[in-house]
């Protein structure tokens, strides 16, 4: 049997800088995108792209035909958001700012290291202008999350003020916009108090379903068996402790 060859690793470091040298750069760029309201330019390697991220590799391979490729427009996207995304495919590292780029385009390491990140820093993500322009695709993995680190009362607030900005920018009723993600609130964590009180501040400012207030008071109740199990009673790492919370016996994992 032949023995395996040595394996020789270079620097990573003059690796990835050279490779982030070829972000945006026209030299030997074989595919260009029109990105933006502002029309920007932006030039990169189809062969990078597609090996590096399904999404392109789906719209390089439909998009562009054979000889010389026409601009791709995206008009959508933010250009600060897309040169973004082109440095962590190219790099496979990137510095964030406020723009949310890892769901519109598929990236699933870049989106579970932005996630790692607000659930560490989750109090001071949530008062930022960046949630509020958050998708509710990029919205819900956060719901989702066990290890937010901010009680559910401040969550709530926030997915509130998220919903308003959504549907003064979309032009929506706030409930409409928000529909996608409040199932993922977990109202039984809160106590009867704050749970009435939200229940008044839904009737004269529609955003959750009845139904789902209803199910957090079935909860409290019950107190145990299935209706104190699963997510809708599962702590977060920055869940306040309630008096409530003894007879959920679920210890955060």
């Amino acid at each position: 049997m032949e023995s395996p060859g040595l394996v020789v690793h270079g620097q990573a470091a003059p690796f990835s800088t050279a490779l982030r040298s070829l972000v945006n750069s026209p030299r030997y760029s074989d595919v260009c995108f029109v990105v933006g309201q502002e029309r920007q330019e932006v030039f990169a390697h189809r062969c990078l792209l597609a090996c590096r991220c399904n999404f392109f590799q789906r719209l390089l391979s439909t998009e562009l035909g054979p000889g010389l490729p026409s601009p791709v427009v995206l008009s959508t996207v933010p250009a600060e958001a897309f040169l973004a995304v082109l440095e962590f495919l190219y790099t496979n590292s990137v510095k964030l700012h406020r723009h949310s780029v890892a769901v519109t385009f598929g990236l699933g390491p870049l989106q579970e290291r932005c996630i790692t990140f607000i659930e560490a820093h989750s109090q001071e993500a949530l008062r930022t202008r960046g949630f509020l322009e958050l998708s509710a695709a990029a919205l819900l993995p956060l719901l989702r999350s066990d290890k937010l680190s901010v009680d559910e009362a401040e969550l709530v607030r926030a997915a509130r003020n998220w919903a308003r900005v959504g549907a003064a920018v979309l032009e929506r009723p706030p409930a409409e916009v928000a529909a996608p993600v409040v199932q993922e609130l977990r109202l039984a964590l809160l106590a009867p108090a704050e749970l009435s009180a939200l229940e008044e501040q839904n009737r004269r400012e529609p955003l959750i379903p009845v139904e789902q207030i209803a199910d957090a008071w079935k909860c409290h109740a019950l107190r145990r068996g299935d209706a104190a199990r699963g997510a809708p009673c599962r702590r977060r790492r920055g869940t306040l402790p309630r008096e409530h919370h003894r007879f959920l016996d679920l210890p955060l994992k």
